[in-house]
Order: structure tokens, then sequence, then C-alpha cells
């Protein structure tokens, strides 16, 4: 079934980016943004067999014009759906397109902004950062300078519309996301590598968070991660 709210999460595969739209998906329809739609279809068909309501578009958040396309589906798709939330999870790896964010955030401030009269929680923007949003390190002067531009990005955004209602905010993933691709990657403590499912928590959380309480960031690392 539609709901009358509705979720976009940019960025998802197998692991956060999934995890994200499962948590969502259970008060919102979602719709998730890929390039490669291989990574979005298994999340889809699993929320919609479930219940929920799910769709995903193949989308390249470097370019504006694949993010209007996208929009402009959205549009179509949900008529009558509100956005009341927005995640921009893309960059995994060391990836260095801080531009994405840029184009993500002007179609979707617009339409947070039009939800804050029906909204149960403040509409909300979140973006993701890393470790190096804060502290570049040797031979990744690339993805420090985007990450830095990133936390930049978000935190200029959250002082121009939290004023206004929207709720934006910023996390610094510090250590090794416990999904597929990183299975192989040993670790000395079972439960050393950060929870995907628990960052999706956190992240309904910030989407929670009520106007008088609003945190532009959170950190989150694994209990044995050094910092």
């Amino acid at each position: 079934m539609t709901s009358k709210f509705l979720a976009i999460i940019a960025g998802v595969g197998p692991g956060t980016g999934a995890s994200i739209a499962r948590k969502f998906g259970k008060a919102y329809s979602v719709v998730v943004l890929a390039r490669n739609p291989d990574n979005f279809d298994p999340v889809v068909q699993e929320i919609n067999a479930s219940g929920g309501q799910a769709f995903g578009i193949s989308t390249d958040v470097s370019d504006s014009k694949s993010v209007n396309a996208a929009f402009d589906k959205i549009a179509s798709q949900y008529p009558s759906s509100k956005v009341v939330a927005a995640v921009f999870n893309t960059g995994g790896g060391f990836v260095r397109k801080p531009q994405g964010a840029f184009n993500f955030a002007q179609r979707s401030l617009p339409l947070l902004l039009d939800s804050r009269e029906s909204s149960e929680y403040p509409p909300t923007l979140i973006f993701t950062g890393a470790t190096a949003s804060l502290r570049g390190s040797a031979n990744c002067a690339g993805f420090a300078s985007a990450k830095f531009a990133l936390r930049a990005l978000a935190q200029s955004l959250a002082r121009e519309f939290g004023p206004q209602g929207v709720h934006v905010s910023h996390t610094i993933i510090d250590g090794v996301i416990d999904i597929p691709r990183t299975k192989a990657w040993v670790n000395e403590h079972v439960d050393g590598k950060l929870s995907p499912d628990a960052i999706a928590d956190s992240y309904w959380y910030l989407h929670t968070q009520p106007r008088t309480t609003f945190a532009f960031e959170l950190d989150l690392r694994p209990y044995v991660e050094k910092w």
C-alpha cells in the first residue's frame, strides 16, 4: 500500500543503504536511487514482499539531468505523497563526486519544506560522511576533500533550513561497515564492525527528533575503533 509519506534514499546497495530503506520502509513508501539496478532490486523486492511499498530508479547523482529525471519520475509515481525524509548515502569506497550531494539536496529540500505541516516528524535530510570528513589521511587527498566539502554543504544547509523547520544532519561513519564486500575482512572482535542496521536505527532517531533538539551530527563507530 502506498503511504501518503515518502522517503528517498540515494546510494542503495546490499549494505547500509538497504538497511536504511528497510527501516524507513516500515513507516513510509520508499524510493531508492543507485546507478545499477542490481544494487537496489533485492531490497525493493524484499520491502514489497513484506507489505511495504518501494520503488527503485537508476540514477547517477553526479549528473544533474539524471537527478532531475529521477525526481520528475518520483513526482509522477507518487503524485499525492509528501516527501518527509531524504538520505544521501552515496560514496561507498573512494568516490570523489561531491556535486552529487548538491544535486540531491537541491531537489529534495523544496519537497521537504512542503511537507512541514503534514509530517508527524520534522522533515529530514541526512548526509552520510566518513572519518575523512574531519581528518585527511595520507593518499586520501581527493576522498578527504570531497568529504570535507560534503560536511560543509550539510552544515550550511542545516543553518539555512533548520530555522525553517527542516532537520539537516551529517553522520560520521568511523570504521568498517559489516556489509557483503567486507565479510572477508578479518577482525579480531566478532562485533568490531559497524552494523548497517544499527546505523539505520540512528538515522531514524535523527528523523524523529523534535525541533527542540535537532542534532546536526552523529559520530558512529564500533566500541573497539581507535579515534
